[in-house]
């Protein structure tokens, strides 16, 4: 084939070829252009030869391009370009459009020119860029889900990074939140950086009040190109008196965040603020709630004791009028029921507020509550059926089982008062797994076994079922209720490491569901049988602030046979042990007022004689650091005086 032939063939291949193709000389000069390019880039056939390559780019990248292009004149070699970044052409009416560029040395025999296959790539980037943002919609839709799903927003905050990072690719995700202080940011959750950066950014980002946060970008980017990370997109979380957080994004490349990148940033930003905005406004609603119960619970409280101080009252100036025989008898009984009252009070008060002593232990629910089955159903009387299924297998409980039985009779007793024409209450106990997918009540994942108690009663409305955990609300008649049996219920159940549901519907009944742990292994039940006979003949220090109750203490001590010696504070109790080698038990209240507390008095004791019997007692149900000691019992006021004989004999006996 001859020269020609070959130079006919070159050019019916250059002119047919798919892409706009140019061919350039070493002073950047173009020497040939296909009617592609022709088209392309919008100039009459033949217009683009002896024009140089730099009129085919924007005005703004015509210098750079220059020098690029002696670059590689100087080191020829076939090479794609646009990877990674973006390459924009020019037409001839000035529109700009984005394109692919394939470049190589060729040779016309007597010198070197240079060959740019150009690729308009407009729909391809439109198509690749509404695929990311259909993917960038969907994980901000997935956010938005979670948000709403989510009871606390420290569960969202811990996902985010990882739904960010995955998205977008890239190599780390940061979230900081307001703290304490004004202008302080503290992290809260992170994916993918190194240590040494993460501890730096608090500092990073601090701005003083009424500052841009955008204003610390500059050197957030240095600090995070010390780690390869040579692009930051730093978006501020916005909340109700300013800044309130940064969603920080880092990647290996530069110019990483393109803007469909960062309105996906900004999108997730908006959600986090929601978010942390819900969550302060949930806060501060509780708290008011809180203050709303407090105000309730206080005159509750003081309505019910004023009573009962007006019947101990009452009966005590009663026997000053010096009554005797049957009825002293009965003003006497009148003021330990009122007693007895006020401390059952105080129990529900506790269990409320989730301060009572428990005593846990394993309890196989089937029999449990094939003993109670009787119970319940002589209690409700026959209008009401009672149903019970427990599969024989459940595993265990661990929890107290007077206040479980108190807890079931109470919700048993109000699925009564709820059905006053009669109905069925079915009681169902089934075992279910929680895991961080699944959040009931503020439920810690866990293995747990759930007593569901139902009725076929009036129900209650919104309203009613919104306030049902307050204490003493109750929509019962004067007299017929404390409303306080609910919220005992929902107190018992929380200080046992379990929740309570309720759900409930006007004319359809109420379904209250009871979750307790399940019991990791066999916890025997302390016994109180065997208690020993009284013996008296001992010496007992007393120890008590309070002059009236001390009183009281030493006189018990002294009806059951004891002899005592007596200390206002801690201070003399220890002198008095110095002095006195005849001391065979201290009876100790935890608070004394200023000086060491009884459980530190106890501990004292024993410094200066080893195995000294210690019996505290506390009007308090939670006595501090080491109130929890087993060799330290605990006796709560108001007691009876047999209860402390009791009490006082068994660490005698040594028990």
């Amino acid at each position: 084939m001859s020269a020609a032939d070959d130079a006919g063939l070159f050019r019916a291949l250059f002119d047919t070829a798919p892409d706009a193709t140019i061919v350039a000389d070493r002073d950047g000069r173009i020497v040939l252009a296909n009617a592609q390019a022709d088209a392309l880039f919008g100039y009459p056939a033949g217009a683009l030869a002896g024009q140089p390559v730099e009129v085919l780019l924007p005005v703004a990248l015509r210098g750079g391009h220059q020098a690029h292009r002696e670059r590689f004149m100087a080191n020829p070699r076939m090479r794609p370009m646009g990877a990674g970044f973006e390459l924009v052409g020019v037409r001839a009416d000035g529109s700009e459009f984005p394109v692919e560029i394939s470049l190589s040395p060729v040779g016309d025999g007597t010198r070197t020119l240079y060959a740019a296959s150009i690729r308009d790539i407009a729909e391809t980037q439109r198509a690749r860029q509404a695929l990311a943002r259909a993917r960038y919609d969907a994980v901000v839709a997935h956010a938005g889900r979670s948000a709403l799903e989510s009871r606390a927003y420290d569960d969202l905050l811990r996902r985010i990074p990882g739904m960010v990072a995955g998205a977008l690719g890239i190599d780390g995700v940061a979230v900081l939140l307001a703290g304490a202080q004004r202008g302080e940011l503290v992290l809260r959750a992170d994916l993918g950086l190194p240590a040494a950066l993460l501890d730096r950014l608090p500092a990073l980002l601090a701005t003083p009040p009424g500052g841009d946060i955008a204003e610390r970008t500059p050197a957030l980017r240095e600090a995070a190109a010390a780690h390869g990370l040579r692009d930051v997109a730093l978006v501020a979380l916005h909340g109700r008196f300013g800044t309130s957080g940064a969603l920080l994004a880092f990647a290996t490349p530069e110019r990483a965040f393109d803007r469909d990148q960062r309105h996906f940033l900004q999108s997730i930003a908006n959600l986090l603020s929601a978010a942390v905005q819900r969550s302060h406004g949930e806060e501060q609603l509780a708290h008011a709630q809180r203050l709303e119960a407090i105000g309730q619970l206080t005159g509750g409280v003081a309505h019910d004791f004023n009573n009962l101080l007006t019947v101990i009252s009452g009966n005590l100036q009663l026997l000053q009028d010096g009554f005797d025989g049957a009825e002293r008898e009965q003003i006497i009984q009148s003021a330990q029921r009122a007693v007895g009252n006020g401390a059952a009070l105080t129990r529900k008060l506790l269990a409320f507020a989730r301060r009572q002593r428990l005593t846990p232990r394993t309890i196989a629910l089937h029999e449990w509550l094939g003993d109670l089955h009787p119970l319940l159903k002589r209690t409700l009387g026959e209008a009401i059926s009672v149903s019970i299924r427990c599969p024989p297998a459940l595993p265990a409980v661990y929890a107290d089982a007077g206040e479980l039985d108190a807890a079931l009779v109470n919700l048993a007793l109000n699925a009564r008062d709820a059905m006053p024409r009669g109905g069925d209450l079915s009681i169902e106990v089934d075992e279910a797994r929680i895991d961080g997918a699944r959040e009931i009540a503020e439920l810690a994942p866990g293995h747990y076994v759930t007593i569901t108690v139902s009725d076929t009663g009036v129900g209650m409305p919104g309203d009613v079922l919104a306030r049902a955990l307050e204490p003493f609300f109750t929509t019962k008649g004067s007299g017929k209720g404390s409303g306080l049996g609910l919220s005992m219920v929902y107190g018992f159940v929380r200080q046992s490491g379990g929740s309570m549901t309720i759900a409930s519907e006007l004319g359809y009944g109420t379904r209250i569901v009871l979750y307790l742990p399940v019991a990791a292994a066999a916890t025997p039940a302390p016994s109180g049988d065997g208690a020993p006979a009284r013996r008296g003949g001992r010496t007992v220090l007393v120890v008590e602030d309070e002059p009236d109750v001390r009183n009281i203490a030493v006189a018990f001590v002294r009806a059951l046979g004891h002899a005592t010696r007596v200390a206002a504070d801690a201070e003399e109790a220890l002198a008095i042990l110095r002095e006195d080698a005849s001391i065979d038990l201290v009876f100790t209240d935890v608070v004394l007022g200023s000086g060491l507390n009884g459980i530190e008095l106890a501990r004292e004791a024993r410094g200066l004689r080893p195995g000294l019997p210690v019996l505290l007692t506390s009007g308090y149900e939670r006595t501090g650091e080491g109130g929890d000691d087993a060799s330290l019992p605990l006796l709560r006021k108001p007691y009876q005086r047999d209860a402390l004989g009791a009490a006082i004999e068994r660490l005698l006996a040594g028990e």
